[in-house]
């Protein structure tokens, strides 16, 4: 329940949400005795899986991969029945979760964080909300989530529509029937390509309304065998230090041949048996200049090209489907189940809005530049505003009242995606120039926690008030993310990774690229070294 005390309430932490991040970070600053509250704005835990409700809504990693690593009890308890995790699945996880460690009693949902200002005289964070409430705290966390903030294209006429309107970032709880009706889903992300084949089981006509197409695998989801998840068990410690020091937060070892110095009947079978594996990393790992060598890259998309001109019958409509304008991987690959497929059924219909842009909406459809479509609902599959969306709703000021919208206005600038210059005793969790969302992003999540705990117990131990981001370490971080990112294939995209899907944001690429593995051990010398590139008070 949400306080009525207007008084402001003294902590230790504030963290903001009540995801895989703002869960783990309550335990382990619990567990060095501090006192916490988590402001979360649904009304439970679960951050994007709270959310992200859906039809067919399913993680991309693997769900016996897809949990935390922390507790080994919990790791042996759970059981996932799936291959790949759907949402209701990740959700009953993440409450379990809950349960077990009593987390609720310090969350307060229903609410969200308007502010957070830094008081250099108290050396404290105040934190307001929308219910009215202040909170004063030594440290702010913020796990707001890299995919948390939805983005929906201001189209003309939007609010005449008189049918429904979904966004898959914010379905509604009851479940949504479109038996029988007239549907329309915008975007082919991965929230569009995982939404379109079952929506289209319903529908008595389904438009797909497609400006970029976008590669995907096919996960071969199916229930989890037995014996496998007793193996995987068996083995989970050995597992779980491989993944933590791997490219991708999956150990998947890359094959370090190059796809140009194989003869081509070798590479079809190698990317035969990827593509049969199901997911995209057995493609990514297939060789190890994927994405980096433009050439090499381009044997693996065009055998996805061909994979989908198999798969869809009408040639137009593969034509349509099959990406040209970036190499394979520099978009998050989505992973599918009868996505190509699905283009088959007579109630689909593949609507190209770069040729013909959606123009306007009208009270009993959409208009574009070529035709009228009658519809009774459209689902925005239109994505989200990702890495800094969330964070730059919340009015945070820094040292002098600088706010981080103003810092961040050519694009986010942080120290190893964890820290900002000038605002003290803040921690972004999975921040920009972090491997966040180009990796298992639990096993990001995991060492972003797991460090911040350790640096603010070092704090405390050291009698320290204060950290913070020096701006030449800030400047260096930066410049090396930058400069990791320009020997790949990744700034090619025009891609969520740099802004590019927001209309007048900053085109800077975010992620760090480096690899899960190396940016660990970046993050553990830094520590090891008493915090170089940071500045700590008394």
């Amino acid at each position: 329940m949400n306080d009525s005390n207007a008084a402001v309430r003294e902590l230790d932490a504030v963290v903001v949400g009540a995801g895989f991040s703002g869960m783990y970070m309550l335990h382990k600053l619990r567990g060095l005795g501090l006192k916490v509250r988590v402001i979360e704005a649904g009304e439970n835990v679960g951050g994007t899986w709270y959310w992200n409700r859906y039809p067919g809504a399913r993680c991309d990693v693997m769900s016996m991969e897809y949990c935390y690593s922390f507790d080994p009890q919990l790791e042996q308890e759970w059981e996932w029945t799936e291959r790949y995790p759907s949402q209701p699945e990740i959700l009953r996880y993440l409450d379990h979760v809950a349960d077990r460690l009593d987390l609720r009693r310090d969350i307060t949902f229903r609410t969200r964080v308007t502010s957070a200002h830094y008081d250099e005289g108290a050396n404290r964070w105040t934190v307001t909300t929308d219910a009215g409430e202040t909170f004063s705290a030594r440290f702010c966390v913020m796990a707001t989530g890299c995919l948390s903030t939805t983005r929906k294209p201001p189209f003309e006429g939007v609010d005449a529509f008189r049918g429904r309107t979904f966004h898959t970032g914010e379905w509604p709880h009851e479940p949504v029937d479109f038996t029988g009706r007239r549907v329309g889903v915008i975007g082919t992300g991965s929230s569009g390509i995982q939404v379109v084949p079952v929506v289209a089981q319903q529908a008595a006509k389904l438009h797909v309304f497609q400006r970029t197409p976008n590669f995907s695998i096919p996960a071969h989801n199916g229930p989890l065998d037995p014996d496998f998840v007793k193996q995987f068990k068996s083995r989970y410690p050995a597992h779980r230090a491989e993944a933590r020091v791997s490219l991708f937060g999956v150990p998947w070892a890359i094959d370090m041949n190059s796809a140009l110095g194989v003869p081509p009947e070798e590479r079809q079978r190698k990317y035969e048996a990827a593509w049969a594996q199901g997911g995209a990393t057995p493609m990514l790992v297939a060789y190890v200049d994927l994405l980096a060598n433009e050439q090499a890259n381009e044997t693996a998309a065009e055998f996805v090209r061909q994979k989908i001109r198999e798969i869809v019958k009408d040639p137009k409509t593969a034509e349509l489907l099959t990406p040209r304008d970036h190499p394979l991987g520099t978009k998050r690959i989505c992973v599918d189940t009868d996505y190509y497929a699905t283009f088959n059924r007579p109630n689909v219909e593949l609507v190209d809005v770069r040729s013909a842009p959606i123009v306007r909406f009208t009270a009993t459809g959409l208009e574009t530049a070529a035709a009228a479509y009658e519809l009774d609902d459209v689902i925005f599959a239109t994505g989200y505003d990702a890495m800094t969306g969330t964070l730059l709703r919340i009015d945070v000021r820094g040292r002098g009242g600088v706010s981080l919208r103003d810092k961040w206005a050519d694009g986010p600038k942080t120290y190893l995606g964890l820290s900002v210059a000038g605002f003290p005793n803040l921690f972004t969790i999975t921040g920009p120039g972090s491997p966040s969302v180009l990796s298992n992003v639990v096993v990001s999540i995991e060492q972003h926690v797991e460090w911040t705990a350790d640096c603010i117990a070092w704090l405390r131990q050291e009698g320290y008030a204060t950290i913070e981001a020096t701006p030449e370490a800030e400047e260096k971080w930066v410049a090396h993310v930058n400069e990791v990112a320009d020997t790949t294939l990744f700034p090619k995209a025009n891609s969520w990774y740099t802004g590019a899907n927001i209309p007048g944001k900053p085109r800077v690429f975010m992620p760090y690229v480096g690899g899960v593995g190396p940016y660990r051990e970046i993050c553990d010398g830094v520590a090891k070294k008493g915090y170089e590139g940071f500045r700590v008070g008394a």
